[in-house]
This record gives C-alpha cells, sequence and structure tokens, in this order.
C-alpha cells in the first residue's frame, strides 16, 4: 500500500513538472520573441481602437433615435441603409482583427511540436519505469466499454486496479490548465484568451 502511495504521489509530481516544462517551453519559444510581442500589440490595439468605435457609434446611435422619433417615415429607409453600412464596416474591422490573431499560429508551432517531442520520449521512459504496477485503486468498478482504460498494462483480474498511463492522463488534465493559469497570469503574463492565439 505505501509503494502504490508513493507512485500516486509520485505521478501527480510527474504531472506538475511536465505541465511545468510545457510552460517554459512555450514561454522560451513563443512568449519571448520579438515576433509575438510585436503581434501582440498589434492586436490590442486594434482592440482598443474597435472598442472606442463601438461606444462612439452607440451614442451616435442615441442621437439618431431621438431625430427618427420626429421624423420616422422619411428616415426609415435610411436608418436600414445605415444599419447595413455600419455592419459592413465593422465586419471589416473585426475580420482584419481576426485575421492578425492567424499569424500567431506558425509561431507556436515550434513550441507545439518541441512539446510533442519531450512529451512523446518522456511518456515512453515513464511508461517503461511503471510498465506492470499498480499507480492508484479506484473507488469505483469502471463501466465495462471503458474498463480498459484504467487498467491497461496491469496484471492480475482487480478491475479497481490503475495503471500509470490513466493516472497521468487524468492528473495531467485536472493541473496542467490550472498551471498554466497561475503561471500565466503572475508571472509570465496573461494567457491567450481562446479567440485569438489559439
Amino acid at each position: 500500500m505505501n509503494i502504490m502511495f508513493a507512485d500516486t504521489v509520485l505521478i501527480v509530481f510527474i504531472s506538475v513538472c511536465m505541465a511545468l516544462l510545457a510552460k517554459v517551453i512555450t514561454w522560451v519559444l513563443v512568449y519571448r520573441t520579438d515576433k509575438y510581442k510585436t503581434l501582440k500589440a498589434e492586436v490590442e490595439k486594434q482592440s482598443k481602437k474597435l472598442e472606442k468605435k463601438g461606444t462612439w457609434m452607440a451614442q451616435e446611435r442615441k442621437k439618431e433615435r431621438k431625430k427618427e422619433e420626429r421624423k420616422k417615415e422619411r428616415k426609415k429607409e435610411r436608418k436600414k441603409e445605415r444599419k447595413k453600412e455600419r455592419k459592413k464596416k465593422n465586419r471589416g474591422q473585426s475580420g482584419w482583427l481576426n485575421g492578425l490573431a492567424s499569424p500567431s499560429g506558425p509561431i507556436r508551432m515550434k513550441s507545439m511540436f518541441a512539446i510533442g517531442f519531450c512529451f512523446t520520449a518522456l511518456m515512453g521512459m515513464f511508461n517503461s519505469i511503471f510498465d506492470g504496477r499498480v499507480a492508484a485503486k479506484l473507488l469505483f468498478t469502471p463501466l465495462s466499454y471503458i474498463q480498459g482504460l484504467p487498467y491497461q498494462n496491469l496484471l492480475g483480474d482487480d478491475t479497481t486496479d490503475c495503471s500509470f498511463i490513466f493516472l497521468y492522463i487524468f492528473c495531467t488534465m485536472s493541473i496542467r490548465q490550472n498551471i498554466q493559469k497561475i503561471l500565466g497570469r503572475w508571472f509570465l503574463g496573461p494567457p491567450p484568451p481562446s479567440g485569438k492565439f489559439s
């Protein structure tokens, strides 16, 4: 039981270290480059410009509504035309802003390949270390169609046994995002929103 507990703690530690390694690789290959910094500054500049334009347009719409109350019948057609023009202008600005975010793909590609290579190499090493060892005990019996996932590469018939790979993937899914948020918020700047730089 003590060996299994030690293995479980070790796997959680490995998961945390791998998440930290991924964040460091991303920082070195992406966030600290001049190309990324200029692209980020341009996106922020254009976002502020679009935001200001949106508030100005809202004020203009209020003024137009007051005028339209006085002259409803004459202005109906003009209003429809103006709305169409505004939507076209906003779509153009938003499309341009989204176009700025797309060049970040090649910038992040290097980091993705480096992380993938490191994880594959380390996963093979850890898989051979923990091969056939029970890493944790599940508190439940898994459903029949997913019983093979937590029980992969284990000997015996106990379906509540959990292998390294299942525990590692579970820990990675639950820990990695939180570590990225913490590191991004306090040390490396905020992580990019899902719509930008993804």
